[in-house]
């Protein structure tokens, strides 16, 4: 029981780890890298009443395997996580608080103009793919929830479904 606790905790921690902002030379605060993943995952696909959420699809659990896998680039995974803090730092830049902290419309306009740069534009391209992968991905891979995103679907899966992870 303990070992399953410390576990968690240490899961927990990596999912929370900070990102530090800087603003003209000096250090402006720190978001974690989660907390923003979840607040793009619903800028992205909104709040309809139906549409799976971030947490109801395991999406951040999603996210942390992948960056923790063997299978995935250094680069892909350094890709991830600077998308993050440059997402962050654009609004500071333009609103003077990180992405959190930002309106729903302001939050809007940082992602239409991020997806407006080559940088901005691959990022979204790549958290969207991972984001799908959770909600329509067999549960066995650590996203779809309780089967959450082929309920919203209505789809039925085909068989045989996998007995174990394939990457």
């Amino acid at each position: 029981m303990i070992f399953k606790q410390r576990r968690n905790f240490l899961k927990n921690s990596f999912l929370s780890s900070v990102v530090l902002l800087t603003y003209s030379g000096e250090l402006f605060g720190a978001v974690t890298t989660m907390e923003t993943m979840s607040v793009v995952h619903k800028d992205l696909f909104g709040e309809v009443a139906d549409v799976p959420t971030a947490e109801s699809i395991n999406a951040n659990s999603y996210l942390y395997k992948i960056l923790k896998h063997s299978k995935i680039t250094s680069q892909n995974k350094a890709f991830i996580k600077d998308g993050i803090k440059w997402l962050n730092e654009e609004a500071v830049s333009k609103y003077k608080k990180t992405y959190t902290k930002l309106s729903d419309k302001q939050r809007q306009k940082v992602l239409q103009e991020i997806a407006d740069t080559i940088w901005g534009d691959s990022w979204l391209e790549n958290i969207l793919t991972y984001f799908l992968e959770a909600m329509l991905g067999d549960p066995l891979y650590g996203g779809n929830k309780a089967m959450s995103g082929w309920k919203w679907l209505n789809h039925k899966p085909g068989l045989p479904r996998p007995t174990k992870a394939f990457l």
